[in-house]
């Protein structure tokens, strides 16, 4: 059946074959449901509702990992896209599309493929990712390799190479499955619909083709202007060639329902549509665009209106580049001219009057030319950027061409039973095909649940005698709101709106509750291709918080039991994912038993992959310490509150890991053998505080270090205690900044197992704002931001050199005011954080 997309179709046979529940979600909502709506007016919580009442009069409604979508396959024999889009695509990175008829038809080899691995630096070197497109060997491709490139390249001026449109697609495709390996550049039109089919929004070439002088009697007129009626693509171009009828061109994009702007480049006033080699035309721009920010505020609203059209961005060549005007018209006048002497008519003309013109300037059209058109890719990917930086914000904007999901068939109700043979291989509803390796940032292993937070609504304030606190044994007034929540949903929602790629790995049941899950999952853009479903009775994770009339919890009830089958072979469901995905961090949580927790670390360790570990309860963070065998340095990173350090720190002590030689041996290089000293309780009280060293918090940290070598315990309004292991080298170590947070220091350690562990950070971070209990909405999720957004900054930048990657104690300020604004907002996790890109990410506005 048709996904539960629910933002408008883009044509009507997408209703053509589903159920009649999925049919009446559309029209019902149609219009008010709209999850790319930055208002988020159509709540998550009135999505489940709608869901629920469906799901109860619909017998099978099947959803990825459960979810069967129509979708353009991306192993189809006409059409590729390569790996590198594919992944940017749905991590929502800044994709721009490139044509190749300037590759083909308009630059000899070799100039033509120095040019095309130019263009894609640029691409590169201001943010995006480069989505050359042609047809190579039959095959339309969305994102060449550099010898695919090169191969179609080196083809230019051959008889076989063929310039493609929109009406060409389908022959040189269709040759291609009868033998006949054709190679082509596609026009702005064919590139246009290629680039759509993939769901990319934005489009940087050269000049756009038009309505040629003596149209109305020709009706030579570009099949670009059509294309751009039709397909929502964003085209940015030096304006139209130059010898072209500009004012028939602009009506008839008028009559199309094409958006024309240029940008202003610096003019206040007086702004012409330009005319490629030519900054002015003589004809004023529709519309004068300011920046790139703009831009992609247009290309947003356009999006989500939704609009059938595509919208045309003239940018102007650079003033040094640009040929005077008069100059410019006496050398179109004369290369029409002999045009029409020599009969030069339909496709031929436009290549014909290019080479004239070049002729007669001198070969200073050819260097405005490859100026303009970096220019143009250049300023695409700008906007491009600013694009998906809106659609980080406001999370959720689902492209309307390729969706790459999967559908997992159904599995019985215990994970044990899950068999590798069923997961290696994803099941599309096309096709069965293996899915190539795919690098991620970040996999988070852990809960997808369905959150009911109560919020308390006494009858009488609490000034008139009332109880802020819900009475026991009887029924109280509350306001119920469900969403989609989890720890490990959190923290992957959370990296999601910084732009970091990441999979969820987790399991729902084959009920309403996880159908809801899973659909809102995918309309948040999230692959859900990591989620299995289990069936027989199997219930997914649902969490119940009751709070007072402050928000602040009283109690909660969590069935999480999804995840506790002790017998669960995560190498067979998820390990080879895991190799597949190479993830730079595995994140997991607590609601997996301590059997399955632990196969996870080994399977990561493995992987040589670091660890973060979220606790998620007091009785649950126990379950990271299961065996007297824990190893030190097991896992990289835990984020515990204070009553799951305690926990913790209990746990270790029963399995006796505290009474082992090398542990002391630890202690005592770092300084802390005799932590009831009056010394060292001092020394922790001038470091942190003695409210904190009386409730035993910095002692219970250090004392993990060994096994947990970075610590960062929330505390709550107290803010956040940073404890860490040092490694010698660290700068911390001498910089006169990091002095009075440096607790012991150590030249040699006797523990082998650690290496050069030279001293200790431990630093109290006070919290980013005190909130007042009015603007508390929700406390679920809070901690889950935090780790996320840690995390982010983690993996995020330093490693093309080009952007500087933060330190620990940087990001620890920066999660935290991220803390504050979920702890401000009704999402589990604030698609405001994204706002925080700039402050993780140096180099990112």
């Amino acid at each position: 059946m048709p996904e539960l997309d629910v933002a408008s179709p883009p044509n009507p046979n997408w209703l053509a074959s589903g159920d009649k529940a999925d049919a009446h979600f559309r029209r019902s909502h149609h219009g008010q449901c709209n999850v790319n709506n930055p208002s988020r007016a159509y709540s998550e919580s009135a999505m489940i509702h709608s869901l629920l009442r469906i799901c109860s009069h619909s017998n099978g409604l099947r959803l990825s990992g459960g979810l069967k979508i129509r979708t353009l396959s991306t192993n189809s024999a006409f059409l590729k896209i390569s790996a590198e889009v594919q992944d940017a695509l749905q991590t929502k990175k800044p994709v721009v599309a490139l044509e190749t008829t300037i590759y083909t038809h308009g630059f000899p080899y070799p100039e033509n493929v120095a040019l095309a691995s130019h263009l894609e630096s640029v691409v590169r070197d201001n943010g995006g990712v480069p989505a050359t497109i042609g047809v190579l060997n039959g095959v339309a491709k969305v994102g060449f390799e550099l010898d695919e490139l090169d191969e179609l390249t080196s083809s230019a001026g051959k008889p076989d190479t063929r310039k493609l449109s929109r009406r060409d697609l389908g022959v040189i495709c269709g040759l291609g499955i009868n033998g006949r390996k054709l190679k082509g550049g596609t026009t702005i039109a064919g590139t246009m619909v290629l680039a759509h089919l993939a769901g990319i929004k934005v489009f940087a070439t050269g000049g756009l083709g038009g309505v040629h002088r003596g149209g109305e009697d020709s009706m030579d007129i570009s099949a670009d202007l059509t294309e751009l009626g039709r397909t929502p693509v964003t085209v940015i171009s030096s304006g139209c060639k130059s010898f072209l009828d500009i004012p028939r061109t602009l009506e008839y994009l008028e009559t199309q329902g094409v958006g024309v702007g240029t940008f202003a480049d610096g003019r206040a006033s007086n702004v012409d549509f330009p005319a490629f080699w030519t900054r002015e035309s003589g004809v004023p721009s529709p519309l004068v665009i300011q920046d790139e920010k703009e831009a992609a505020a247009i290309i947003y609203a356009q999006m989500n209106l939704p609009l059938t059209s595509g919208l045309l961005f003239a940018n102007p060549i650079a003033a040094e580049y640009s040929i005077a005007k008069s100059k410019m018209d006496a050398i179109i006048a004369e290369a029409i001219q002999e045009a029409n002497q020599y009969g030069a008519s339909g496709s031929d003309n436009t290549p014909f009057i290019l080479k004239k013109i070049r002729d007669l300037a001198g070969g200073s059209t050819v260097i405005a030319n490859r100026a303009l058109i970096e220019a143009n890719v250049k300023r695409g990917t700008k906007v491009a950027v600013e694009l998906a930086r809106l659609e980080l914000k406001y999370h959720g904007v689902q492209h309307r061409g390729l969706k790459q999901t999967a559908n997992y068939p159904g599995l019985s109700g215990n994970l044990s039973d899950y068999t590798n043979s069923e997961c290696v291989t994803p099941c599309t509803s096309e096709s069965t095909v293996a899915s190539p390796a795919e690098d991620i940032d970040v996999v988070v292993a852990g809960s997808l649940a369905i959150d009911l937070s109560c919020d308390f609504t006494p009858e009488h304030s609490e000034k008139s005698g009332g109880s802020l606190t819900p009475q026991l044994h009887t029924s109280n007034p509350a306001t119920i709101s469900p969403s989609l929540g989890g720890v490990g949903q959190n923290v992957a929602t959370a990296l999601h709106h910084l732009g970091v790629s990441v999979r969820l790995c987790s399991a729902v049941g084959d009920d309403i509750a996880g159908k809801a899950a899973l659909q809102m999952l995918s309309s948040r853009g999230l692959q859900t291709s990591g989620i299995v479903t289990l069936e027989n009775g199997a219930h997914t994770a649902q969490y119940v918080a009751v709070n007072d009339a402050r928000k602040d919890l009283v109690m909660a009830m969590a069935d999480m039991k999804l995840l506790e089958d002790e017998d669960c072979d995560v190498k067979n469901i998820w390990g080879s994912r895991l190799e597949r995905h190479n993830p730079k961090w595995l994140v997991i949580d607590g609601n997996w038993d301590p059997l399955t927790l632990h196969k996870w670390i080994v399977a990561a360790r493995e992987l040589g992959t670091k660890i973060a570990f979220e606790p998620v309860s007091a009785s649950k963070s126990k379950r990271v310490f299961h065996s007297e065998e824990t190893t030190f340095n097991f896992i990289d990173l835990a984020t515990p509150n204070e009553i799951e350090l305690a926990s913790m720190h209990n746990q270790a002590q029963e399995l006796k890991l505290t009474h082992s030689t090398d542990w002391h041996n630890m202690m005592t290089a770092i300084g802390f053998a005799n932590p009831d000293n009056e010394d060292t309780r001092s020394k922790l009280s001038l470091q942190t505080n003695t409210s904190l060293v009386t409730r035993s918090i910095p002692q219970h940290a250090l004392h993990l270090l060994p096994f947990i070598p970075c610590l960062l315990t929330k505390l709550g309004p107290e803010g956040v205690l940073m404890t860490e292991l040092l490694h010698a080298g660290d700068p911390r170590l001498t910089s006169p900044a990091a002095a009075p947070y440096i607790f012991g220091r150590t030249h040699t350690t006797t523990n082998s197992l650690l290496g050069d562990i030279a001293g200790v950070y431990i630093r109290l971070f006070p919290p980013a704002e005190q909130v007042p209990p009015h603007e508390i909405v929700s406390v679920n999720g809070v901690g889950d931001t935090f780790l996320g957004i840690i995390i982010a900054g983690l993996v995020i930048g330093g490693g093309d050199g080009s952007r500087k990657r933060k330190r620990l104690e940087e990001l620890v300020e920066v999660a935290q005011r991220g803390s504050v604004m979920t702890l401000k907002s009704r999402e589990a996790v604030s698609s405001e954080i994204a706002d925080l890109r700039p402050a993780l990410f140096p180099g990112v506005g």
